[in-house]
C-alpha cells in the first residue's frame, strides 16, 4: 500500500466509485454490462452478458457488500436460466427475460467466463447455499466445451471473431480461449490438463527449445516460426499455416495468471509489455503491434463502423478493464511495487470524465471511447486491489 495521502485518497475513491457504479449497473436479475442511456440500451449494453458479468463476480463475490454479493449470485442465474440445449452460455441475455443471444459464430468464451464465475462465487461468496448451485448446467457447459476439444491437441479450436475480441481475425487455437479453458480444467477437475498445459505452450511459443512428440505440433511450430522473431510474447492464435503476431495483451495476461506460463516465461512477458509501453500512460493497450489494413491478417470487418481501426477498440485501444488483470499479472508474477504503481494509474483512468469508467481509449490520442459506466472495469479494480491485499500466494481471482 502506497504511503502518500493522495495516492491513497485516489485509490480509496476510485474503490468507493467502483462501489457505487456497481451497485448502480444492478438489476433484480444481475448486473448489466453498461449504465443505462440511450446508447447503451442502442447497442445493447443494458443486458447481463457472459463474459462482462462472470468477470464482475470476480469483484462482485467476496466483496462483502450485499448488494453485490446477490447480484453475483443473481447474474450467474440469469445466463444459467437461458442455456442452450446443448450446453452453451450465451453471449448475453435481456434482464426482461425476451431474449438471449449468442452471436455470429458462437461466443465461446462466455462459457469459460461463466465457468471461472460459478467457481469463484462457490469459494468466496458470502452467500449461502451455493455450494452446488448450478451442477446440472456445469456439467452441460463442460460438455459443450469438451465437444469443440482437438482430441490429440486438447486445445479448444474456434472461428474468427467468436471470443470478446469480436471483430479480430483470431481463429483455430487461441490463446485467450486457451488460457482460460486451461483454468477451467483445473477447477473443474477435467482430464488431460497436463497436455493442455504442453500443447499450449508448444504451440503458442514456437521458439522454445522443447521438440513435440507429436508431428502435427511440430509441422505447426514449422509454420509459425516462418518470418518471425521472438518477441517475449506469446502467438495470439496458431491455425494451419498462420498465426497471430500482432501481441495479444490480455491473452498473455491470463497465460501468467492462469499458470500456464512459467517462472521464466512470466518474466519475458512482463518485459516484453513493459518495452512496448502497453500501459503508458494508462492500463492497458491490447495489442502490441495494431493490424493495418495492408497486414496480410486484415479483415473487411474490421473497418466496420470505422471501430477497430489500428489503435482503436480490440486494435491496440486502451481497456481498463484488462488493466486490473495487468495489476493481477505483476503481482503474481512477483512486481508487487510495480503493480501497486499501475493500479494508481488504473485508478486515474477510471477517474477520467468524472468518474466516467470509460469501455476504452483511443491507444494514440487517448480520446475515451465507447460506453460510460463500464461494470467490468469497476470490478476489475476491486478485484486488482483485493490481489494487492492479499497475502502472497493467496488466490488469485479471490
Amino acid at each position: 500500500m502506497t504511503d502518500q495521502p493522495e495516492e491513497r485518497a485516489l485509490l480509496d475513491a476510485c474503490a468507493q466509485e467502483s462501489l457505487r457504479l456497481l451497485e448502480r449497473n444492478l438489476v433484480p436479475q444481475g448486473i448489466l454490462a453498461a449504465s443505462r442511456s440511450d446508447a447503451a440500451e442502442a447497442r445493447s449494453y443494458t443486458r447481463i452478458f457472459g463474459r462482462d458479468a462472470a468477470i464482475c463476480v470476480l469483484g462482485m463475490a467476496g466483496s462483502g457488500v450485499a448488494a453485490l454479493e446477490h447480484g453475483a449470485v443473481a447474474s450467474l442465474d440469469a445466463l444459467a436460466e437461458r442455456q442452450a440445449d446443448n450446453g452453451q452460455i450465451p453471449k448475453y441475455v435481456d434482464p426482461a427475460g425476451s431474449d438471449a443471444d449468442f452471436w455470429y459464430l458462437g461466443c465461446i468464451d462466455a462459457t469459460l467466463w461463466w465457468l471461472i464465475a460459478v467457481d469463484h462465487v462457490r469459494r468466496c461468496s458470502a452467500e449461502s447455499d451455493v455450494a452446488g448451485r448450478w451442477q446440472p448446467q456445469v456439467q452441460r457447459a463442460l460438455q459443450w466445451l469438451q465437444a469443440q476439444e482437438h482430441q490429440r491437441f486438447f486445445l479448444l479450436q474456434q472461428n474468427e471473431a467468436s471470443d470478446w475480441a469480436d471483430i479480430m481475425p483470431r481463429s483455430g487455437f487461441v490463446l485467450y480461449t486457451n488460457a482460460l479453458w486451461y483454468r477451467v480444467k483445473r477447477l473443474f477437475g477435467l482430464p488431460d490438463a497436463d497436455a493442455t498445459h504442453r500443447h499450449f505452450n508448444e504451440l503458442f511459443d514456437p521458439f522454445s527449445d522443447e521438440l513435440p512428440e507429436y508431428r502435427r505440433v511440430r509441422l505447426l511450430r514449422h509454420y509459425a516460426r516462418r518470418g518471425k522473431d521472438q518477441s517475449g510474447l506469446y502467438l495470439s492464435f496458431v491455425n494451419f499455416s498462420f498465426v497471430g503476431d500482432e501481441g495479444d495483451v490480455f491473452g498473455n495476461l491470463l497465460a501468467i495468471l492462469c499458470g500456464l506460463a512459467g517462472d521464466s516465461q512470466a518474466q519475458r512477458i512482463v518485459k516484453a509489455l513493459l518495452a512496448a509501453r502497453v500501459a503508458d500512460p494508462y492500463p492497458v493497450r491490447v495489442v502490441t503491434n495494431p493490424l493495418t489494413p495492408d497486414d496480410k491478417l486484415w479483415r473487411l470487418y474490421m473497418s466496420r463502423h470505422r471501430q477497430n481501426l489500428p489503435h482503436q477498440y480490440h486494435n491496440g485501444g486502451i481497456w481498463p478493464f484488462v488493466g486490473g488483470f495487468w495489476v493481477m499479472a505483476l503481482a503474481a508474477a512477483g512486481h508487487p511495487a510495480l503493480a501497486q504503481s499501475e493500479l494508481l494509474k488504473l485508478a486515474h483512468v477510471n477517474r477520467v470524465g468524472d468518474w466516467r469508467f470509460a469501455e476504452w481509449f483511443h491507444g494514440e490520442t487517448l480520446q475515451p471511447m465507447g460506453m460510460a459506466g463500464q461494470s467490468w472495469n469497476a470490478a476489475t479494480f476491486l478485484a486488482a486491489q483485493r490481489a494487492l491485499a492479499a497475502p502472497a500466494g493467496g488466490h488469485r481471482w479471490c
